[in-house]
């Protein structure tokens, strides 16, 4: 799913020294990953580079076997919308919409995620009400304006529209910062339950390292560039 070779990132050409530098990465297809480190380690910044959002300044990032620095900057915006799910640390949901308009935006940049999106449901809001129910948020919610619902409530309309389409990859900033202990395990749990219902690889980054358990595999971001 992932193979990174020889990364490194620079926030400008000039700078002495890489934000990031990464010799070796690899997470296989399926794979639910807890990415951790301190703030500043990098963290963020890898996600951007996995999505394509940002290119390195040197090495090869391949995502399905493409290699995204060898891409467009409009190939590549192709590319994330086809196969790739982000759920932002801060949800970036439109607040004038309602969880069922936001989450069918997820389908709206990619003819073959709304086709992937049709054969699991009638219709695209049926899709989405059927991802919302899924990861926890009731239907009396669904017509509201999200700017209305709870910070937890925004966090489930990220996730569905991250997963609607069933892209390859979700790419999970943050996302539960926001919750106790226990609303992030539960939550933490519908992810896992429908990253497997979408064939999904699941790279959720977080600070929080209690975390850690509930995953295939844990990388420290700060140990990964020790080791070069």
């Amino acid at each position: 799913m992932i193979d990174l070779k020889n990364i490194t990132f620079k926030w400008h050409k000039n700078d002495n020294k890489p934000t990031l530098t990464i010799s070796e990465l690899v997470i296989k297809k399926g794979e639910r990953v807890f990415l951790h480190g301190p703030s500043g380690s990098g963290k963020s910044t890898l996600l951007t580079l996995l999505a394509g959002i940002n290119t390195a300044t040197s090495g090869d990032i391949f995502i399905l076997n493409k290699n995204l620095n060898t891409l467009s900057n409009t190939n590549r915006d192709v590319f994330r919308a086809d196969h790739i799910g982000y759920i932002f640390q801060n949800f970036n949901l439109l607040p004038y919409l309602t969880p069922i308009e936001n989450v069918i935006l997820g389908c709206q940049f990619s003819k073959s995620r709304q086709k992937t999106a049709l054969k699991q449901s009638a219709t695209l809001n049926q899709e989405a009400t059927r991802l919302l129910n899924a990861l926890g948020l009731t239907e009396q919610y669904h017509k509201k304006d999200v700017a209305t619902l709870s910070v937890g409530q925004q966090q489930r309309v990220a996730a569905a529209r991250a997963f609607i389409g069933s892209p390859e990859l979700i790419i999970a900033d943050e996302p539960t910062s926001a919750l106790d202990t226990n609303n992030r395990e539960s939550f933490i749990k519908l992810l896992f339950e429908q990253a497997k219902h979408s064939n999904s690889t699941l790279v959720f980054v977080s600070h929080d390292e209690s975390l850690q358990p509930l995953f295939d595999r844990s990388i420290n971001l700060i140990s990964l560039q020790e080791n070069i």
